[in-house]
């Protein structure tokens, strides 16, 4: 089951990368942010699966401190970058249905280049304020977790101090983090939903065939 879905949504994001670069009239800045999201939709899926197909095919299932810390650093680094591209994606179609008339001009090549550095950075940030207390805790008692790949709060249940303190600074900042962005996608899509609303039959039907492609993939 968990073959068929991944390979699934490999084959749906190759789909839409594919269909991006070789169809020029999808060469714009929708699209650019749309092809980066598949991309990284692709790593996400794929940061733990190679080893985790061998942990299938092997009697002992291990995984050294360095490959769980990997682990790690590239789930948030992937999470915290989806995460920013999708509000990067509600905030285009945003300007695009709500102030059409100032789209080409606020969102230039530059400005969607700067969205997606911006993505990366947020997420290696978030990565980085994850691990940065972890690396350093002592781990001197039991080493097994009961996942198929390293989770940040099951690593720091195997360190050999009280983690409540940290444990209670990770999930609240990644909580806040998680609440701020919802609110954010939420926000956008209801006002985008109610303009397109007040719009003549002609303009509403035009407007939701520009959001189609966003909201399918959200």
């Amino acid at each position: 089951m968990f073959s068929f879905f991944y390979l699934m949504t490999m084959l749906g994001n190759c789909l839409i990368l594919l269909m991006v670069l070789s169809t020029p009239h999808l060469h714009s800045p929708m699209y650019f942010l749309l092809s980066n999201l598949s991309l990284i939709d692709m790593c996400l899926s794929s940061f733990a699966t190679p080893k985790m197909v061998m942990d299938f095919l092997a009697q002992h299932k291990t995984i050294s401190f360095e490959g769980c810390i990997s682990q790690l650093f590239f789930l948030h680094l992937f999470t915290g970058t989806e995460i920013v591209l999708l509000i990067s994606m509600s905030f285009d179609r945003y300007i695009a249905i709500c102030k059409p008339l100032h789209y080409s001009s606020i969102k230039s090549q530059r400005v969607f280049v700067g969205l997606v550095v911006t993505s990366c950075t947020v997420g290696f940030l978030h990565t980085v304020s994850q691990l940065a207390f972890t690396l350093y805790l002592p781990f001197c008692g039991p080493n097994v977790i009961d996942s198929f790949f390293c989770d940040l709060p099951l690593v720091i249940q195997l360190a050999c101090i009280d983690i409540y303190v940290l444990g209670i600074f990770m999930i609240s900042t990644s909580g806040v983090i998680a609440l701020i962005s919802f609110l954010l996608l939420l926000t956008s899509y209801i006002i985008v939903l109610v303009t397109i609303k007040d719009l003549s039959s002609t303009g509403s039907s035009k407007a939701f065939s520009t959001c189609t492609a966003h909201f399918i993939v959200v």
